[in-house]
C-alpha cells in the first residue's frame, strides 16, 4: 500500500501488542492486587510492574531518538544535494522536528516547503506533513 500522511504512523505488532499489551495487563492486575490487599508481596509487584513498563517506554523512545537522529543526518545530506546554494547556509536553523516532517516531501517539493518552515509558516511535523503534496513513502522506520 501506498504510504501517505493518513496511514504513515507505524503499529510494530511485536513490540506494541506483544510488550506493551501484556505490560499493560501485568499494571493493571498489580495495581488491582495492592487494592484488594496491601501486602509486601503486592507492593513489589506493582513496583516491577511499574518498572516493566517505563522501561518497555524508554527502550521505545530510545529507538525513536536514534531515528530521528538518523533523519536528521539523511535529510541534511539530502538538502545539500537539492537546494539551492543561497538557501545552504538556513539548513543548520531547521529543527529535527523540521527535519522529520520535510523527509516525506519529493525532492523537487523540499525548495518551496524549506522557505514556508523557516518563516514559521509550517512550525510542527504534523503541519510540515500535511503540506506535502508528492509524499515519499518511509518504509523502514522503527
Amino acid at each position: 500500500m501506498a504510504q501517505d500522511y493518513k496511514n504513515h504512523t507505524r503499529l510494530v505488532p511485536m513490540f506494541h501488542g506483544g510488550v506493551l499489551v501484556p505490560l499493560l495487563a501485568n499494571l493493571v492486575w498489580a495495581g488491582y492486587r495492592v487494592t484488594v490487599g496491601l501486602t509486601t508481596d503486592s507492593v513489589m509487584g506493582l513496583v516491577m510492574a511499574v518498572t516493566l513498563m517505563l522501561l518497555a517506554l524508554s527502550v521505545r523512545r530510545m529507538a525513536l531518538t536514534v531515528q530521528d537522529r538518523l533523519i536528521r543526518l539523511e535529510m541534511r545530506l539530502r538538502l545539500r544535494e537539492v537546494l539551492p546554494g543561497t538557501m545552504q547556509a538556513d539548513v543548520p536553523r531547521l529543527t529535527v522536528d523540521h527535519l522529520v516532517g520535510l523527509r516525506f516531501a519529493s525532492d523537487a517539493e523540499l525548495p518551496a516547503l524549506v522557505p514556508e518552515v523557516l518563516a514559521g509558516t509550517l512550525s510542527s511535523r504534523k503541519a510540515i506533513k500535511m503540506k506535502i503534496r508528492d509524499w515519499q513513502g518511509d518504509y523502514l522506520r522503527a
